[in-house]
């Protein structure tokens, strides 16, 4: 029978080991392949490359020599295009250019396209607007852009953050027609719950992590959204649009995480 100071050293070594683990997953970047098939991707559009990152976090718990790694890997899949969700930053302005002199170096064919999340807001939104400007980020915050491949076209936009912004859909859509392919961006995803238009074929989010904590991979017990598991994480269905929740690359306090490993995601689009 085990002596009351074995259970107690057993239960040190058990609980030593699962935050051990936790910290490397929050590390264990996975890429994450999704197949988007549309009926209004213009031919031109047929198999390219869209990267999705969004939560980054640069701050205490994700080093400047992470951020280069991340955008390093980023560049190796040569996508066509790269959408960032916001919250770049952690805690402090100060990581804010440390950021994107890193970030800088992002390359896409037809170009990035970004929006602020509520740690942006709440470190400095202004200095992150006036940086992205600076190393030609496009930004959709309640803004749009045609992006053209050949001779066909694509709408991507997208909306402030639900927490800190204002949301207007209209600078979005206000030109696309029924049978154009459009792309949103939102950082929070609650905010699709409202979402009043038939006109988004591909909508992207992120804010949750995937619970960064979760059960097992199952449900988590901390969400930072009002419809909880819904909108947690990953590929959601609803009416004509495609929606798809990231898990992030980074993390917030504490920096661990558990069966939601951090993500870059890779959308191929493909014209049925």
């Amino acid at each position: 029978m085990l002596s009351r100071k074995r259970i107690i050293l057993v239960f040190i070594l058990a609980g030593f080991s699962l935050v051990t683990y936790m910290y490397l997953e929050s590390r264990w970047l996975k890429i994450h392949n999704i197949e988007i098939s549309s009926s209004d991707l213009p031919v031109e559009f047929n198999e390219s490359k869209i990267i999705f990152a969004s939560d980054i976090h640069h701050g205490p718990y994700l080093s400047k020599r992470r951020v280069k790694k991340l955008v390093k890997q980023i560049n190796i899949l040569k996508p066509d295009i790269i959408l960032l969700g916001g919250d770049y930053v952690h805690r402090n302005p100060k990581y804010i250019e440390s950021f994107f002199e890193r970030a800088k170096i992002l390359k896409a064919d037809h170009g990035i396209y970004a929006v602020l999340g509520n740690h942006d807001h709440w470190e400095d939104a202004e200095l992150t607007e006036k940086l992205m400007r600076k190393y030609n980020f496009n930004i959709c915050r309640n803004n749009s852009y045609w992006v053209k491949m050949r001779n066909d076209s694509i709408k991507i936009g997208g909306v402030g953050d639900l927490w800190e912004d204002d949301q207007i859909i209209e600078n979005t859509i206000s030109d696309v027609n029924s049978s154009d392919f459009c792309i949103l961006i939102s950082h929070n995803p609650d905010y699709f719950e409202n979402l009043n238009t038939e006109l988004i074929d591909l909508a992207v989010a992120g804010h949750t992590h995937g619970g960064q904590v979760t059960y097992f991979g199952k449900k988590a017990p901390i969400l930072p959204i009002k419809n909880g598991e819904k909108y947690r994480l990953g590929l959601k269905k609803q009416e004509n649009s495609i929606l798809y929740i990231t898990s992030g690359v980074g993390t917030i306090t504490p920096p661990l995480r558990f069966f939601c490993r951090p993500e870059i995601v890779v959308l191929k689009l493909l014209k049925i």
